[in-house]
């Protein structure tokens, strides 16, 4: 039986990021020198990441950032897969990251006793719980400090397992390069709350969007590059409280065979966090003119595109933009799923391990 509370937790936990984000700010830049207060190994020239589900999109949205603000390779893997290997890396001078929201994730720990057991490679956390197994395992830590996530989607724990990775990768190539470097970013990333709050306030766009996506039993998210990681992120969660079959793809990729589902009356969504590539505006323009489907835009449009829904909120820089679009998304889901009437915080045969620590 559905039963709607007058505000879920799901929509509660979206409200606090705005919250959330300065207090991990707060911890982790030193006020006075602006250092980032992470203990981190040195001359590290490979990361690897490790996770599953949300956290998994965590980490492949950070093997682009990671490449391109610290120049250092990055590669994400899922726990499950990871455990499937044949081979792992075990270069010198790589770094393990594993990504948890309880700490508690089974093919997470696997993997992390995995690496442990067969490299003397130093390895670190990013979990919600400082008090959990993988923080114990661990040689080095970040805590999220994202309080109690009560809903089974992942939403404060996702943004805030973004930030600690963005701090990471800021952290790493503090000593090496010129300040400047570093500092342009740092001071967009005070501007963050406003910007969940400028998201947050799109919801009568969201909500009308919402209504359309709720009639459609054809649905893909697209996008490029660093945004690929937030489509799978989207998709999830309108999977998760809307039961929605929704896919995520590479936009590129898609128009290879997959571009077939838009045979049937469909909706496909754009990610966008920078200005849209005349590549990806051919691609999306000849999507509409061989299958005509309903296009709806999250973040910037541009002036060669004219679709049916866009939700964006003016950013600075490619990291406000990416955590304007996951608020956006969080909400489409959550709109998607009381239009269809869904229990959002405790979807049918899903369980989350939550941890009892607050801010």
């Amino acid at each position: 039986m559905f039963f709607k509370p007058k505000t879920t937790m799901m929509e509660q936990e979206i409200k606090e990021q705005s919250s959330i984000v300065p207090y991990i700010l707060m911890k982790y830049i030193d006020p006075e020198s602006g250092e980032i207060k992470l203990d981190l190994p040195q001359n590290i020239r490979k990361i690897v990441l490790v996770a599953s589900g949300s956290s998994y999109h965590c980490a492949r949205f950070a093997v682009d950032l990671v490449e391109k603000i610290s120049k250092i390779e990055t590669r994400a893997i899922y726990s499950s897969e990871f455990l499937l290997k044949n081979l792992i890396p075990t270069d010198e001078n790589t770094l393990y990251i594993f990504i948890t929201q309880s700490g508690e994730t089974s093919d997470t720990l696997k993997s992390v006793e995995r690496v442990k057991k067969e490299t003397n490679l130093p390895t670190l956390c990013i979990t919600n719980n400082e008090e959990s197994t993988i923080w114990k395992m661990c040689d080095y830590h970040a805590a999220c400090f994202a309080g109690i996530e009560q809903g089974i989607a992942a939403t404060k724990s996702f943004t805030s397992q973004m930030l600690c990775l963005i701090l990471i990768s800021l952290k790493l190539i503090e000593n090496l390069e010129p300040p400047s470097v570093t500092e342009r970013y740092k001071k967009s990333l005070f501007h963050l709350p406003a910007i969940i709050e400028k998201a947050i306030a799109q919801r009568d766009e969201i909500r009308k969007f919402a209504k359309h996506i709720s009639k459609e039993n054809t649905i893909v998210i697209t996008a490029d590059g660093i945004s690929y990681s937030l489509a799978k992120e989207g998709a999830l969660k309108i999977k998760e409280t809307s039961y929605k079959n929704i896919s995520a793809a590479i936009l590129g990729e898609f128009m290879h065979g997959h571009v077939a589902v838009l045979n049937n009356k469909a909706t496909m969504i754009y990610i966008a966090v920078d200005r849209i590539s005349e590549r990806s505006i051919n691609n999306i323009n000849k999507i509409r003119e061989d299958y005509h489907p309903t296009l709806g835009i999250i973040g910037p449009s541009g002036a060669q595109l004219k679709p049916d829904f866009n939700i964006n909120v003016e950013c600075e820089n490619e990291i406000q933009q990416l955590f304007a679009n996951v608020v956006i998304l969080q909400l489409l889901a959550l709109e998607t799923a009381l239009k269809l009437r869904r229990n959002v915080d405790h979807p049918k045969g899903l369980h989350k391990v939550v941890v009892d620590k607050v801010i």
